[in-house]
């Protein structure tokens, strides 16, 4: 269960764990609202049920709740898998009235200002089992919700490497990429920032970082800015005005969704993970090390353990646009040689502790202690 089907992390672990029950021959229903991911899903086996479950609204949760009851009874579903907090409401209800298992992926780290949200996010945890997408978010559910140890498991998210392997990417796609970017000419590095336009993700901070650049004269670096706003256009527009504000308009390019990451990753130089809030995983600072390319992220959440500062990428305060200018030019005075020391160690590391295998296999396991009553 999850609110959407669009993009995000949350969404495309849903896929990839949904095409994982199928090829061990079970059956996988995703109850979500549906979205550009529909025939992903379909491709992969997966069936979608299509409910309302991006609403919060009471009347929304109620309909769902009986909706999915009948949907588990009907299908004889025999567990349930809740990825976000408003459709982990009826979920809960549904598997309960139903007398079948249910857990939760606790996929960020929910803010709660006062109890009555800590009260909201705590439904994550009221189920037989919570996983947590790495060690970070895991410490964040123990601290935050007093839960018992045993029940919180940490599987952190898996990169598939049938799609992210550099060897399996041909040049014409890389290609195509480089002439949308308009940098196919250009002999400049490419910096790649992928994510949706929203504030916390760090895109103004990397736009500000390139005119710190600029104003010290170093005006070789491009920016890729890889997402869309999803309705933020207030933000995409700010982000324009910054940058011809600083006077590097023309070195920002604004790409919009890129369904091709695989191919996005080596058509850059290097990859930008500057969230300002702490990431309870972030594939953006995952995927490149995998397909070879340099990281800078930010120093918190669990890039800390994604990213081994100086040997598999660089680590940069979080919020400090000095810091992160400085951190552009280290990666832009590498010599060949060390980046490609230090891209090879981050392409081993990732591929041997992130792997979509490694993350599924973990996953269905929890999934069969819970079936045999083990939970």
């Amino acid at each position: 269960m999850i609110p959407a089907l669009d993009t995000g992390g949350a969404e495309q672990t849903t896929l990839d764990v949904a095409e994982a029950v199928v090829k061990a021959g079970g059956r996988a229903l995703v109850a979500s609202r549906g979205g550009r991911m529909n025939e992903q899903l379909k491709a992969r086996g997966g069936e979608l049920i299509p409910l309302p479950l991006h609403s919060k609204a009471p009347g929304d949760l109620i309909f769902c709740a009986r909706q999915l009851l009948q949907a588990v009874r009907r299908h004889k579903v025999s567990l349930v898998h809740v990825r976000s907090r408003a459709p982990a409401y009826p979920a809960f209800w549904a598997a309960r009235r139903a007398h079948v298992p249910m857990l939760a992926t606790y996929h960020g780290v929910y803010n709660a200002r006062s109890p009555l949200k800590r009260w909201y996010n705590s439904i994550m945890t009221r189920g037989d089992l919570t996983i947590a997408n790495s060690d970070y978010t895991r410490a964040h559910v123990l601290a935050e919700h007093g839960t018992a140890p045993e029940r919180v498991i940490s599987i952190p998210r898996g990169v598939d490497l049938t799609r992210f392997t550099p060897e399996l990417v041909s040049p014409g796609r890389v290609a195509l990429l480089r002439r949308k970017w308009e940098v196919e000419n250009d002999p400049r590095p490419v910096a790649l920032l992928a994510g949706r336009l929203t504030r916390w993700k760090g895109q103004t901070l990397a736009i500000e970082a390139l005119g710190r650049l600029k104003a010290q004269g170093r005006d070789d670096l491009i920016l890729v800015l890889a997402g869309d706003d999803q309705g933020r256009g207030d933000y995409s527009a700010e982000l324009h005005r910054l940058a011809r504000d600083l006077g590097v308009a023309d070195q920002v390019r604004f790409a919009g969704h890129v369904a091709d990451m695989p191919a996005a990753y080596l058509a850059a130089d290097f990859a930008l993970a500057p969230s300002l809030e702490p990431e309870a995983f972030g594939r953006t600072a995952v995927e490149p090390q995998v397909m070879g390319r340099l990281v800078l992220a930010a120093n918190h959440g669990a890039a800390t353990e994604t990213v081994i500062d100086g040997e598999t990428g660089f680590l940069l305060t979080p919020g400090d646009v000095e810091a992160w200018a400085e951190g552009l030019k280290r990666a832009l005075d590498l010599t060949p040689e060390a980046r490609a020391a230090m891209t090879a160690a981050a392409a081993e590391r990732s591929r041997q502790l992130y792997s979509l295998e490694a993350m599924t296999e973990a996953t269905l396991a929890v999934y069969q202690r819970l079936l045999a009553g083990e939970a």
